[in-house]
């Protein structure tokens, strides 16, 4: 019988492949047979990875030091990617700066009217240009495979939906000093939405399917009180578990998904219905 979920060797690039969800998506590749291949900023952290999911699930798994907002960085990791495995079968756009809801005495960074640009460059530097740009390479390899592959790109609730900066309100504090959520963090998801489409056709004809999902925020360590507003907008009542969302990656990383297309699949506990 054809296992559908199945990723034996199958070569999966993943971007920000140590941070909380990356990891997890490097997990699952590796616990279905595939080949994680993990791309971040730091070597030792890539090994530390790359060492543990050889020796959890006696795979292949490999990881390099890219800043993929550098597209002469992507080049040459390619290079070595194309002579190693001569293949991709797979890309996942998962790196991204988190910007920060940071609250001062003099000034709230996070609010628009305060906002750096230069802050705005990095942030829409890795999140967006860097997706763009390893689609470009990454993504033209995996359309240069005789049976074709898989983008997937991780972009949020928020990339739907406003933020709901009532969410990050501070007692006691003046209007214009409020935290709020960065307005890169939204321009970058929706954005990531708009580069799905646009992939989907792209390069339809080598059976390149672009896909991406919107998660909902994952519970990691947030004081209670954050915790307690958030989940009364969520209908299923809490925040995302760190693992949750390695079934619904599994499977659009797979067969299972074979006619799924430019599709944008929520997955935040039904906070975007609302």
């Amino acid at each position: 019988m054809i296992d559908l979920f199945s990723l034996k060797g199958k070569v999966i690039i993943i971007t920000g492949a140590t941070g909380l969800l990356g990891s997890q998506h490097a997990e699952v590749v590796a616990e279905a047979g595939g080949i994680p291949v993990l791309l971040d900023l730091d070597q030792d952290r890539c090994n530390q990875l790359a060492d543990k999911l050889k020796q959890k699930y006696s795979v292949d798994a490999i990881g390099y030091k890219v800043d993929i907002t550098k597209e002469e960085e992507i080049i040459d990791n390619l290079s070595i990617i194309r002579k190693k495995y001569k293949y991709i079968h797979a890309l996942i756009n998962n790196a991204a700066n988190n910007p920060k809801v940071e609250d001062s005495k003099e000034k709230a960074f996070s609010r628009l009217e305060n906002f750096p640009t230069a802050v705005w460059n990095t942030d829409l530097a890795v999140g967006l240009s860097g997706s763009f740009l390893c689609a470009k390479h990454y993504g033209f390899l995996i359309s240069q495979n005789p049976a074709g592959g898989t983008i997937l790109n991780i972009s949020s609730d928020l990339g739907l939906i406003a933020p709901d900066q009532r969410l990050y309100r501070k007692a006691g504090l003046p209007a214009e000093l409020q935290p709020v959520k960065p307005v890169t963090y939204s321009v970058v998801k929706a954005g990531l939405i708009g580069l799905t489409r646009y992939l989907a056709t792209y390069w339809a004809d080598k059976n390149v399917r672009c896909n991406a999902i919107c998660p909902g925020g994952v519970e990691n360590n947030q004081n209670s009180e954050f915790l307690k507003e958030v989940t009364s907008r969520i209908p299923l009542g809490r925040m995302a578990k760190k693992d949750e969302y390695k079934g619904l990656v599994l499977f659009l990383l797979s067969d299972s998904a074979s006619y799924m297309n430019g599709s944008i699949v929520s997955a935040d506990g039904g906070r975007s219905v609302w």
